[in-house]
């Protein structure tokens, strides 16, 4: 019963609103703690497989490019949606127009 509950105080998201930055900055904090435990795995396994020269080079490159993966993925916010834009396409009704037709036009000399 309590699932329904806590699911009950959480309000119903209808628009196409983005995270807010607190969930962005949570998101965001946890593929860098993801990112940074691998490295330190990657530096165990490479300490394990210390005499296998090729998976040492995989694994020390790996914990060296990490942390550079990490800083930049953490730092990086979700891009923000495409909005139309309303431009002005002319007016709809051409009898109000200032000009109607290209041929149309007079010049008041003074």
């Amino acid at each position: 019963m309590s699932s329904i509950r806590d699911r009950a105080d959480e309000p119903v998201l209808i628009t196409e609103a983005a995270l807010s930055l607190d969930d962005q900055f949570r998101a965001r904090r946890r593929k860098y703690m993801i990112m940074m435990s691998t490295r330190a795995a990657s530096l165990v396994l490479a300490a394990v497989f210390y005499q296998t020269w090729w998976l040492l080079a995989i694994f020390i490159a790996g914990a060296a490019v990490l942390p550079w993966m990490a800083v930049l993925i953490a730092n990086d916010r979700p891009p923000k949606k495409a909005e139309k834009v309303n431009r002005y396409g002319g007016h709809p009704d051409p009898a109000r127009a200032i000009t109607s037709a290209p041929g149309d036009r007079r010049v008041i000399e003074g």
